[in-house]
């Protein structure tokens, strides 16, 4: 199964005119034959009869709140219900088991607050800080003032229990005015229900502000970063300055996957697709249509436009010396196609945050770009290859022991996925790196060229099928407190059972009953490992290890033959 997080918009009228909206002037319900129920049920219904599942739903809009009262209590029950009805399959796979959730601009929240009582709804707002601007920028449509009447409907959620949290982006025009912003941060958390530690500062992008806001340029960013931990560190709006607030530029939030394509989804109440909030109505992120499209080619379609965008802007040199590549992968894919920009637009701001929270900086910056390059720009990734000296390298040390050319031999294992043939190489021998997908319906076979099996053994009929199952989450493992893929499973079959079907000098073994018993402790957020040897050339490569620094340094990771995979 593959979880994914998905936005649902069930409508795109809004009742305000926001001078930055990124639907510009798109806010009116041109889907009315649509229904907002029906079509979420069809969508999920569809996901999960393809293996996928929404671990979290969280609805947008446009203006989710100009829902009909009806619409608004049928869509939030069909939700909770839903969190109901899939609670432990959700939670057993290692995610929260939530409630409904609505982003909302909080000024007809007063027509639906019964049912966001009755079923616990959290609740996120948006407002402009400082008020002064809130004012100016966040009118009605017929251009009048909606800030008094967000201040009482936010009084409304006092008696509410689940989290209700606002958030505020910040252009130059409010970065002019940070002791407003300052004093504005502190009447909410005195004077409303609001907990401010629970809050979120957005930075404005050029797009759509039509002249009237304009970005922030990193220094300004990092700047105003700097002027809230100097304004609230120690205060009791600590954990918040701290946590919360700039938890965007984190590497918990979107951005920290190397391709958001295979997690977050927004579906609009018509059946269309898109990457997120910001790509939402752009053809370049649009995933196709839930009525028209199967699951497996939206799928595919989102992971490839995804990969084309950050293909596009290119990548820049001055990512691959950086030790926080791991943590940012060069930011927004859809903000750097608006600025034509090969790298993140708050690059400087992020690097503060993560020296001000104590990450860890990479310890082989070089490494990880590399590896990240062969994922996300593979026709780059050659120009970014570390160098490696030569004496005493991998493939030096190879081609000196024919007993390890056995261990690495390019042609001893072929995996077979539904009939599709993949031959495998070690992990250490790759110039590239390949992912497949797979589910628990999936015929899987093994071929091991039946030559292997004599390979350093004088008593082949001893020997095994070496197959060693690791999952994409990592743990910290023995004395050295290395950081590994976490192990899931091995398993050895011996040759007589492997002899029961052979096929060109091959072996064939159908390993599938032994992935889909433990397919539930994969991951479903990082590429699972699957590795393939024999019981004797895997005793060789470990008295290697014992007998050659130089090899043991080189293949301090899995050396066997190997294949990554994502499950659904």
């Amino acid at each position: 199964m593959k979880f994914i997080h998905l936005l649902y918009v069930p409508t795109l009228e809004c009742n305000m005119s926001c001078k930055y909206c990124y639907l510009q002037e798109n806010t009116t319900d041109k889907m009315r034959h649509f229904s907002a129920e029906e079509t979420l049920k069809f969508a999920i219904e569809k996901f999960k009869a393809s293996f996928v599942m929404p671990f979290n739903i969280s609805l947008h809009g446009g203006e989710v709140t100009t829902l009909s009262k009806d619409e608004f209590y049928s869509l939030i029950k069909f939700i909770s219900d839903y969190y109901s009805n899939n609670y432990d399959t959700i939670s057993s796979n290692g995610f929260k088991v939530g409630r409904p959730h609505v982003k909302t601009n909080l000024f007809a929240l007063d027509k639906h607050i019964e049912t966001i009582k009755e079923f616990n709804v959290s609740v996120s707002g948006s407002l402009d800080l400082p008020f002064s601007l809130h004012k100016d920028f966040r009118v009605t449509k017929g251009g009048k003032d909606t800030f008094n009447k967000i201040i009482q409907n936010i009084e409304l959620l006092r008696t509410v229990p689940n989290k209700k949290k606002v958030s505020a982006t910040i252009f130059k025009e409010h970065f002019l005015k940070i002791d407003d912003i300052v004093s504005d941060i502190k009447f909410l958390h005195k004077n409303t229900c609001l907990d401010m530690n629970d809050f979120n500062f957005m930075i404005g992008f050029d797009y759509n502000s039509n002249g009237v806001l304009h970005a922030l340029n990193e220094n300004e960013q990092t700047e105003f970063f700097r002027r809230m931990h100097l304004e609230f560190d120690g205060s009791d709006l600590d954990s918040g300055v701290n946590g919360a607030w700039f938890n965007e530029f984190s590497p918990e939030y979107c951005t920290n996957c190397d391709n958001c394509g295979s997690k977050f989804f927004l579906l609009e109440k018509n059946g269309d697709i898109y990457s997120c909030v910001r790509g939402q109505g752009h053809k370049e992120f649009f995933y196709g249509n839930i009525y028209e499209n199967t699951v497996e080619e939206i799928l595919s379609e989102a992971e490839n436009k995804i990969l084309f965008a950050h293909e596009n802007v290119g990548f820049n040199s001055e990512c691959a010396a950086c030790q926080w590549l791991y943590l940012c992968k060069t930011g927004c894919p859809f903000v750097k196609n608006v600025y034509h920009s090969d790298k993140s637009y708050t690059c400087l701001l992020q690097k503060e945050l993560y020296k001000k929270r104590n990450y860890i900086p990479h310890e082989n910056p070089s490494a990880y770009a590399f590896d990240y390059l062969l994922k996300m720009h593979p026709g780059l990734a050659l120009d970014f290859q570390p160098k490696v000296y030569q004496e005493n390298s991998l493939l030096d040390l190879i081609s000196k022991d024919k007993n390890l050319q056995y261990v690495y031999d390019e042609t001893a294992f072929i995996l077979r996925v539904s009939g599709e043939d993949y031959p495998l190489k070690s992990q250490l021998l790759k110039n590239s790196r390949q992912i497949i997908s797979l589910s628990s319906n999936d015929k899987i076979e093994i071929l091991i060229k039946a030559e292997t099996l004599t390979f350093l053994s004088d008593y082949p009929d001893n020997n095994a099928l070496f197959i060693q199952l690791l999952s994409g989450d990592c743990h910290v493992y023995g004395d050295e407190q290395r950081l590994k893929q976490k192990h899931v499973a091995t398993l050895q079959v011996y040759k007589f059972v492997l002899e029961n079907r052979t096929e060109n000098g091959y072996y064939v073994y159908d390993i599938s009953p032994f992935l889909r018993e433990y397919f539930r402790f994969l991951s479903t957020k990082n590429p699972n490992n699957i590795f393939f040897t024999t019981t004797h050339l895997r005793d060789y490569h470990y008295v290697k290890q014992k007998n050659n620094a130089y090899y043991h340094i080189a293949a301090i990771n899995l050396p066997f033959q190997n294949m990554e995979f994502n499950v659904y």
